[in-house]
């Protein structure tokens, strides 16, 4: 018996490094856009996300049960739409996103909120995807927090659907040169952007140039000179283009070869995320009807 409660003592810390080791075994680390780490106990129940891709990310890997709250611009798919709005990516409403408790909250790098949300206790991943890498690597990383362990597989499938709309397009429409305005104020998608990646995989030509920045502001005389065949837009944005000074003698408005897109169909595209070979195959039904013919 003596021995025994001389042993006791090391048993008891043989017993805690027993538990402390499992705790650990547990624990989640991913590291985020920012270069940092992120350690969780366990995977996130409660999970608050404040960029549109990243929640449309989450309900891809099948556990859109665990959002609890969304930004404003989060509607896709349609059960995300119910959920608790916590303000908008860049500008999130702090107080609303703490009182949901959550475990994990996913915002974007560019979030004003993500230093005070840290202050308040939060674990926050900050990831914004801007291009078909930066989307893989999202989708990588949360089927690790979220320990989905066919989040590749899903990739995969996304890239097999965008080879499929490419190779659905025809021959002729390859030399095919575009613009693609995606917001008010000229702002363009550039080559290296995540839609000016798609153009490239479909085989179009963007009219911009890469030295300009993967979302550059376009002076309107720009598109002109440049001449494009084909103009793609959102209903968003269309209004008075035609009066811009010298858009009505472009090729492009003059044989009405213009693409609008509405505001669902803008989501898709300009979203780098899960919906990738949607809007390839949104792209290729536009150069089909509207590019030139035969």
């Amino acid at each position: 018996m003596k021995r025994f409660h001389r042993l006791l003592p090391r048993l008891c810390t043989a017993a805690w490094l027993l538990v402390s080791l499992a705790a650990q075994a547990g624990e989640i680390r991913a590291t985020d856009d920012r270069g940092i780490t992120v350690t969780l106990p366990a995977s996130p129940q409660r999970i608050v996300s404040l960029l549109p891709s990243l929640t449309e990310t989450v309900c891809e890997l099948g556990q859109c049960h665990r959002l609890v709250g969304v930004d404003r611009y989060s509607n896709f798919p349609a059960s995300v739409r119910a959920l608790p709005k916590v303000g908008g990516g860049i500008d999130p409403n702090l107080e609303a996103i703490v009182a949901l408790k959550p475990d994990l909250v996913l915002a974007a790098t560019s979030s004003r909120g993500v230093e005070r949300l840290e202050g308040f206790g939060l674990k926050v991943m900050a990831m914004e995807p801007r291009n078909s890498a930066g989307a893989r690597r999202v989708m990588a990383t949360l089927g690790t927090v979220l320990e989905v362990p066919d989040a590749d597989r899903l990739w995969r499938a996304i890239e097999t659907g965008v080879s499929a709309a490419a190779q659905s397009l025809p021959t002729r429409a390859r030399p095919l040169r575009v613009y693609y305005e995606v917001s008010n104020g000229g702002y363009a998608a550039g080559p290296q952007s995540f839609i000016g990646e798609l153009m490239a995989r479909l085989g179009v030509q963007n009219i911009v140039g890469p030295e300009l920045g993967p979302f550059p502001r376009i002076n309107p005389e720009y598109v002109v000179r440049a001449d494009p065949d084909l103009i793609l837009i959102g209903a968003r944005n269309v209004q008075g283009m035609a009066q811009r000074p010298g858009w009505a003698g472009m090729r492009a408005l003059r044989e009405q070869r213009v693409c609008v897109f509405t505001a669902d169909e803008s989501d898709v595209l300009v979203r780098p995320g899960p919906r990738m070979a949607e809007a390839a195959r949104l792209l290729v039904r536009c150069i089909q009807e509207k590019g030139p013919g035969p």
